[in-house]
């Protein structure tokens, strides 16, 4: 491919990820603000898919600190939405899962997911968003292995 058509694909390519990027966080934070962050809302999200998982797992899966993590999930716990449990062989590992609360509340910003998603996803035709989800796969397989080779696993 011609250099001057790459890099026109990487200023289009840049340019519009940022675009959809910010435009898809504000629209999702407007349809789940009042109710979650929209961290919380993915930590949910992950914590109810796995069943539970630890404070390491999340950071791991989010590519952020611990810490980062903690204050999340400290404020998750003080609002009863998810619950703490030490493992029996080792106190030191601390499993997450969804209160029944939390349960409740996640379905509750799912569903305002779900609404919002499927007014725009409906706006293409069967083809069109199948092929979109596919190249999107395959764009975030690339990425997490190139991560993964820079971390050097």
């Amino acid at each position: 491919m011609d250099k001057k058509v790459i890099q026109e694909l990487i200023d289009r390519y840049v340019s519009v990820s940022f675009d959809v990027n910010k435009k898809a966080a504000s629209l999702l934070k407007c349809q789940i603000g009042e109710d979650l962050t929209t961290d919380q809302h993915y930590i949910l999200s992950y914590i109810k898919q796995s069943h539970n998982c630890t404070s390491s797992e999340l950071a791991e899966a989010f590519d952020v600190n611990k810490s980062a993590i903690t204050a999340i999930i400290n404020r998750l716990a003080d609002r009863g939405l998810i619950d703490r449990t030490r493992d029996e062989n080792d106190r030191r590992v601390v499993y997450l899962t969804l209160s029944e609360k939390g349960n409740e509340l996640h379905n509750k910003t799912q569903e305002k997911v779900h609404l919002l998603v499927e007014s725009f996803i409906t706006q293409f035709d069967e083809t069109e968003i199948t092929n979109f989800i596919n190249t999107y796969e395959k764009l975030a397989l690339i990425l997490t292995t190139m991560k993964k080779e820079e971390v050097g696993e």
